[in-house]
């Protein structure tokens, strides 16, 4: 079996596993395992696609492997991985991984996994997909589990932010299709696979001019662009903690993910031709999500619109269409991904002991809870661009980028997202002194526990990795590079 499908092939396995389950301490154990293997099968892929390059493998994509599935349409499934898709892979697994951890002690466990696998093999199966068919129906299999994981699981009011996510996404997906179905006929109707279409066919500029449209709108409203972010907060609010860790650390960057490699891939001269409109509101998401976060009480929605002005920055970085920015758009994939699991980790651990997400009833939380509370302030430093954390070094990279444009279209919006990371700092440190300095606000809060084992293994794994990209970028931005290259090609 090719090692990508094997990123499919364990969390179908651990459903199955997770049928024979009957007691607690086997539900763990399963998910536990499954998620270490993960892990393992994510540092072996580095280590092979590191090696393959090494060894002068400079093909597009690495591991490629296709098995036809529908003869008429030409679908296949087909996979196959670069170096942006293989660090996707690695950060989906550290977020399975750490959710696990943050699920410890979920109601309906058995249940829970279940759909949480199921979400998982979505994940998996997008990123290495390299058919469109293949990349949409792992799509949809991302999309379905978040309405039964926050209309059960969730709080508040879930069943409303369930339908709004369900409804909103699949909205999009229509878009997504009828831009899939377009590219299929308009390149010849021989194949769906994506290598095959960018470098041996054409799509005509005029048919271009509406596929891109919708297949960037499609990808983009997961990726929470203007104005169609609405279900973002509310779905985040709603989650359960895991949940909520993977759908803003992970299923968001489907989004993102999906405009890099399908829209502006595929589809170049319609980007250049379009882009600024998209461009626009990108810029709105950037500056919209970063005010609306500063005037939120509920922790939740303060760091779903915090997701929404960063996921913004990422499509903003895209549609600069140059190899800086575009790599700064890969690198805040994963910061974001990272910090914004490790707030909702923390959110969750805080209001399982507080019962509240309202900053204004929460006060010295730092005496009270002190590891949570340290985490706490490094996901929020990390947000805000601290140099020496990976935050810094993605926003750092996209604003450079972003100012390569010399025309003064390009330098105001890099100028007004630029200045998103000041006002990421007024809700940030506005936060963290509500939250953890200052007075006691309840007496019964005095009497918490901190952070327990399971719930310090997920957020001291989430900060590795914010810290090493941060101290280590280079690594990462050298196998961006080098993966961007045929897409910088066809954009030149």
């Amino acid at each position: 079996m090719n090692i990508l499908s094997l990123f499919v092939a364990v969390p179908v396995l651990m459903i199955v596993l997770l049928f024979l389950c009957k007691e607690m301490k086997q539900i763990r154990a399963v998910m536990v395992t499954g998620a270490s293997a993960l892990m393992i099968l994510a540092t072996t892929l580095v280590v092979c696609f590191l090696q393959e390059r090494a060894a002068g493998n400079s093909a597009e994509m690495l591991f490629v492997s296709s098995t036809i599935w529908y003869a008429p349409l030409n679908i296949t499934y087909a996979v196959g991985v670069d170096g942006i898709s293989v660090l996707m892979l690695c950060l989906s697994a550290i977020i399975v991984f750490t959710g696990v951890f943050s699920s410890w002690n979920m109601n309906m466990a058995k249940e829970y996994f279940l759909w949480y696998c199921l979400l998982s093999v979505g994940v998996f199966g997008f990123f290495i997909s390299i058919d469109l068919f293949t990349m949409f129906l792992f799509y949809e299999v991302a999309l379905i589990p978040m309405y039964l994981l926050i209309g059960l699981w969730g709080t508040g009011r879930k069943e409303y932010s369930a339908m709004k996510l369900t409804l909103m996404l699949m909205g999009g997906s229509a878009f997504l299709l009828v831009g899939i179905i377009g590219i299929f006929y308009t390149s010849g109707h021989s194949t769906m696979n994506l290598l095959t279409i960018a470098n041996t066919l054409h799509i005509p500029i005029e048919h271009q001019r509406w596929i891109f449209p919708a297949t960037f709108l499609g990808f983009g409203v997961l990726g929470a662009l203007f104005p169609f972010h609405t279900w973002s907060p509310d779905g985040h609010a709603s989650a359960p903690t895991a949940v909520s860790m993977l759908h803003a650390g992970v299923l968001m960057k489907l989004g993102g993910y999906g405009c890099f490699r399908v829209a502006i891939y595929l589809m170049p001269e319609a980007a250049h031709e379009l882009g600024w409109i998209f461009l626009i509101l990108t810029g709105i998401s950037v500056f919209y999500g970063a005010f609306s976060a500063v005037v939120q009480t509920d922790l939740k929605y303060i760091n779903a619109y915090s997701s929404v002005s960063h996921c913004g920055l990422v499509l903003f970085a895209i549609l600069m269409m140059n190899q800086t920015a575009m790599t700064g758009a890969i690198m805040q994939m994963l910061s974001h991904g990272l910090m914004t699991a490790l707030f909702f980790a923390l959110i969750g651990l805080i209001y399982g002991r507080t019962h509240t997400r309202d900053i204004r009833e929460m006060g010295g939380l730092m005496k009270i809870m002190p590891f949570a509370s340290v985490c706490y302030v490094i996901a929020g430093l990390a947000s805000l661009g601290l140099p020496g954390l990976s935050g810094f070094v993605a926003e750092m990279t996209i604003f450079v980028g972003s100012f390569q444009h010399a025309d003064l279209f390009h330098r105001i919006f890099t100028i007004l997202a630029c200045s998103s990371i000041v006002i990421t700092a007024v809700y940030i440190l506005r936060t963290i002194g509500k939250i953890l300095y200052g007075p006691v606000q309840d007496a019964h809060h005095l009497h918490l526990t901190d952070a327990a084992w399971y719930e310090k293994v997920s957020a001291v794994g989430l900060i590795i990795a914010i810290v090493a990209i941060g101290m280590y970028p280079f690594g990462i931005s050298d196998v961006i590079r080098e993966s961007l290259l045929p897409v910088i090609e066809k954009l030149i």
